[in-house]
């Protein structure tokens, strides 16, 4: 007798667990959604005046660098040139995805102690002073936004990708655009086919306060028609209508920038 009750006790809170989870679903996916620990993403530009420093650069990424990052835990390195190049001095744009800021703290070192690294990278990491590997590196790091804290990876084919770089008046004109996109331009962006890679809070780097992310389409034809609709969508009307995130308020300046994946690149 006392196993029968047991087991309807049992039978009747397994109903009832049942019979709420489409209302226990948002909140436990809510938390679940905190609880995701974002990653931490470097961004560096290579400065390169000529071919052998793009060469030197690109074998280095190529052979040595992505191999000792990934044996590193970070995966997903991009590597991309510039598709219309406004200059007659070529960047290289790469990205380091980490787990955590320690994984980043801690990279130098690690390749310091690998071998195959430092014999694989030698050409570039030994380059005189008389011939340098590169003109100047310039580098942020970024944090992800909170409702997109992992990388997202596109299809493997031809694709573009866009750049874009939001800076703000003051630190809380930057946070307030962020809870702007977390709260529901990250998902327009992705109904709308503005196909995002990652968003990120530059906490260390240049023309702070500033936001970077990553949009990635087929074409420019495709850039340009998705760009349209989330321009008319009513969501965003309704979101970019609100006072608070006018944009006046909280962005002073956007920067974009044209990409195309090398042959290696991992994104």
């Amino acid at each position: 007798m006392m196993k029968r009750r047991t087991f309807v006790k049992a039978s009747l809170l397994s109903g009832c667990l049942t019979s709420t989870v489409p209302f226990l679903n948002p909140v436990l996916a809510s938390v679940k959604q905190k609880a995701t620990k974002p990653e931490y993403y470097e961004l560096r530009v290579y400065t390169l005046k000529n071919d052998v420093q793009q060469k030197l650069v690109e074998d280095y990424f190529q052979n040595a660098a992505i191999p000792a990052l990934n044996r590193l835990g970070s995966k997903n390195v991009g590597v991309f040139t510039q598709q219309q190049p406004t200059t007659a001095i070529t960047k290289l744009y790469v990205i380091i995805p980490f787990k955590s800021i320690e994984d980043f703290g801690r990279m130098n070192e690690r390749l310091l102690a690998d071998a195959a690294y430092q014999q694989a990278g030698a050409a570039y990491l030994n380059a005189p002073a008389t011939e340098p590997a590169y003109q100047r590196i310039e580098s942020s790091l970024l944090e992800a936004f909170a409702n997109m804290a992992k990388m997202e990876l596109p299809e493997k084919k031809s694709r573009i990708f866009e750049l874009r770089r939001y800076e703000s008046a003051s630190e809380a004109a930057g946070k307030k655009k962020i809870e702007m996109f977390n709260k529901g331009e990250i998902a327009i962006f992705k109904r709308v086919g503005l196909t995002p890679v990652f968003f990120g809070e530059v906490i260390i780097g240049e023309m702070r306060p500033n936001l970077t992310y990553l949009l990635t389409f087929d074409d420019m034809a495709e850039h340009d028609q998705n760009w349209k609709t989330f321009g008319s969508d009513p969501e965003w009307k309704k979101i970019s209508g609100m006072p608070e995130y006018a944009d006046a308020k909280i962005v002073s300046n956007i920067t974009r920038t044209f990409l195309v994946p090398t042959s290696y690149s991992q994104i």
